[in-house]
């Protein structure tokens, strides 16, 4: 039987499975002698070992007891729950960070490599009056953020693509101020030499190819890799065939916008549209 190759950085789940298999390994059992333990099916336990399937409290309770632990299933149990950011994602952005060139479309927000430090917080506010997460996945989040810009100032610089929906400039978002320099730090980005912005207006309607957030990579040895996620689940693909129909809905999309001087332009009228 092939073994699943597992990379804890592609999200806490999968953290969790490398950890889980690796003490079983190191016992000497297999996913059947595991099973048997605790009670559970081994479709289940690979399920879990391969990041596919979130541990619950009554499984990390039973792998507790198996392996003769004090509550460390548990706690790591936990950390799964309690992460701030969806599986998959990690990995992304570990990718991104050596990409060559990213692509990004987004709608109803500014994408997170491009968001204000103020911006990202009030929508992680907003996220935790809602009781969606909790203050310390807020924190985590817009911290994990500011990491991840950095990625626009590395040497050598990737080329950067942003399609914004037109929705993503004209939702207001933390208030005048906030929403002034969220706009400002657009046409900022939009001058930069490995720069493209972007929109995607309205009037394009139904030929829009996405209808969620698409991330896109090219790596250095021109593999590509590409990321979308909804509200409660990521979808890291990491097969370059299955992504190029994305990448070439991608372009389609990029020739329907509007040109960089006639997207800054249009940012540029709303900015000035500001109380």
């Amino acid at each position: 039987m092939n073994k699943v190759e597992l990379n804890p950085d592609s999200g806490p789940a999968a953290k969790f499975g490398v950890f889980l298999r690796g003490l079983r390994e190191e016992r000497g059992w297999t996913q059947e002698d595991l099973a048997v333990a605790i009670g559970y099916s081994p479709t289940h336990v690979s399920a879990v070992e391969t990041g596919r399937r979130p541990p619950t409290p009554r499984l990390a309770r039973e792998l507790d007891k198996a392996f003769g632990l004090d509550r460390v299933f548990v706690r790591k149990a936990l950390d799964v729950k309690d992460s701030a950011l969806l599986e998959g994602f990690p990995e992304y952005v570990m990718q991104e960070s050596k990409a060559a060139e990213v692509r990004l479309f987004t709608l109803g927000i500014v994408p997170g490599l491009l968001q204000t430090v103020d911006y990202a917080r009030a929508i992680a506010t907003a996220a935790v009056e809602r009781d969606s997460i909790t203050q310390q996945q807020a924190d985590e989040r817009v911290a994990y953020l500011a990491r991840r810009q950095v990625n626009l100032r590395r040497e050598p610089s990737p080329v950067i693509h942003v399609v914004l929906d037109e929705s993503s400039i004209r939702r207001p978002v933390g208030g005048g101020r906030v929403m002034a320099d969220q706009l400002d730090a657009l046409t900022a980005f939009a001058r930069l030499p490995h720069s493209v912005l972007q929109v995607a207006p309205y009037a394009i309607g139904e030929a829009r190819p996405f209808d969620l957030p698409v991330n896109i990579l090219t790596l250095a040895n021109r593999s590509l890799m590409s990321y979308a996620e909804s509200a409660q689940q990521g979808h890291l693909e990491r097969d370059s065939d299955a992504v190029r129909p994305t990448l070439t809905a991608y372009y389609q999309l990029q020739a329907l916008a509007l040109s960089q001087a006639e997207s800054v332009a249009l940012i540029s009228q709303l900015r000035e549209e500001l109380p």
